[in-house]
């Protein structure tokens, strides 16, 4: 008997443990709570201090999987991406203002 692909339910995505924490990308709650201890201001979420310490945590994040998962090139690839973005970010925010920039490497433990 042949059946339509119609006639075949479709199952929804299972969210498997691995699934949930996932350490290649950061939680909403984690990057809610960077973006509050590091805005300037409220409601305050695109500040060059802000972008560069969600990038820093998903840098760190990234860090630690490729700690085991060594072969993983392609994501590799998106964390030369993201240092070179936040590269980016810290040299402007030293050319505009060399206060703020000193005092965030501070806080995030960035060495220039």
């Amino acid at each position: 008997m042949v059946t339509a692909l119609d006639d075949i339910p479709a199952r929804p995505p299972t969210v498997t443990p691995k699934d949930k924490d996932n350490p290649m990308s950061i939680t909403a709650g984690r990057k809610a709570e960077v973006i509050k201890t590091y805005a300037t201001k409220a409601g305050d979420t695109g500040s060059p201090e802000v972008q560069v310490a969600i990038l820093s945590e998903r840098i760190n994040s990234l860090t630690e999987h490729f700690k085991t998962h060594v072969k993983d090139n392609h994501s590799r690839r998106g964390l030369l991406k993201l240092v070179s973005q936040r590269r980016q970010l810290l040299d402007y925010l030293a050319r505009i203002d060399a206060a703020r920039y000193k005092s965030l490497i501070e806080r995030l433990g960035i060495r220039r």
